[in-house]
């Protein structure tokens, strides 16, 4: 682990100490800060000159502060001659923005990709990415890693018995899957029609949920809006208890209080985005990923495999 320097802007600083810590490392001497006036002010306090750096920015919210954070962090090391630069997102900012689905917008995704790679970085390290194909939109080295091996491990200390997992929508069936895969059990999907950005509602339960144990499974948590609707669908159609995981807490907007309110028996999440002490309610129980993201950097940095991790 020779010549290699983690980094972290002000996104998600515990995190990245937390991933140091796991690797046996001190988090770089950096300084992140803003000028009076709002712009971003980065100076990097020690020699990197020829390391391998490692920058962890998960570029959530503000988004758009912590995206440009990133960039001018790249900038700088850029400049002071790092031998190769590794941007960690735990969660990608703009993520759901990835295609055209209405008329004269644009792909946000693709934007974010083209700035990273014009700034400078060599390669890029995420976590359950909205959708598989945004790493098409980066001409560099991309690894994606998956939350589920820490939520199954959470999932299989309790023994569960008839246990069913479930899809809250057709995008995340994929995801579903792998997650029911890995605990052995079987497989259902909840078909919905959205409304509009932030409401959505449950129309059909594909598959058998009755007398059941319930794990839905998604990527994301933003307005909760989606989650709880398959949750009072299922609940409908007899399931027993419902529990909900997803690797990314957005949890923005009403989501704690529909998740209060909602059918839900706990709610999953990991701590790619920093969980606040007030949204830390009973019902949502936050897991750590840094071990999975100190060992993908570890083996990035001695040129091992990453899909290994997957297993």
């Amino acid at each position: 682990m020779d010549n290699i320097r983690l980094f972290t802007g002000n996104a998600h600083p515990s995190l990245a100490k937390e991933i140091a810590e796991n690797l046996n490392m001190t988090l770089g001497d950096i300084t992140v800060s803003t000028f009076c006036d709002g712009e971003t002010l980065v100076k990097i306090n020690e020699n990197i000159r020829g390391d391998d750096v490692y920058i962890i920015q998960p570029t959530c919210f503000p988004v758009n502060h912590h995206i440009l954070e990133l960039l001018v962090m790249v900038d700088a090391f850029k400049r002071a001659s790092a031998k190769r630069i590794t941007v960690v997102i735990p969660y990608y900012g703009y993520a759901r923005q990835d295609r055209k689905d209405q008329p004269r917008v644009p792909i946000s995704a693709k934007l974010t990709a083209n700035l990273y790679i014009s700034a400078g970085v060599n390669r890029v390290l995420a976590m359950d990415l909205h959708t598989d194909q945004i790493q098409g939109f980066f001409d560099i080295p991309f690894d994606h890693l998956y939350a589920a091996p820490v939520l199954t491990n959470y999932f299989k200390k309790f023994d569960l018995k008839n246990v069913v997992v479930v899809s809250p929508d057709v995008g995340g069936l994929k995801n579903a899957r792998g997650f029911a895969k890995r605990l052995g059990v079987d497989l259902a999907l909840v078909d919905k029609r959205r409304v509009d950005s932030s409401t959505s509602v449950a129309m059909t339960v594909i598959g058998e949920v009755k007398g059941k144990t319930v794990i839905l499974v998604d990527d994301m948590v933003s307005t909760a809006g989606s989650l709880v609707e398959a949750a009072k669908a299922l609940k409908e159609k007899g399931a027993l208890d419902i529990w909900a995981a997803a690797t990314h807490a957005v949890l923005v907007g009403p989501a704690i209080e529909r998740i209060k309110n909602s059918h839900l028996k706990k709610l999953i999440v990991t701590n790619t985005i920093p969980v606040p002490e007030e949204k830390r309610i009973d019902k949502i129980e936050v897991l750590s990923v840094a071990s999975l993201l100190g060992e993908a950097i570890k083996r990035i940095h001695n040129e091992e495999s990453v899909s290994s991790l997957f297993i």
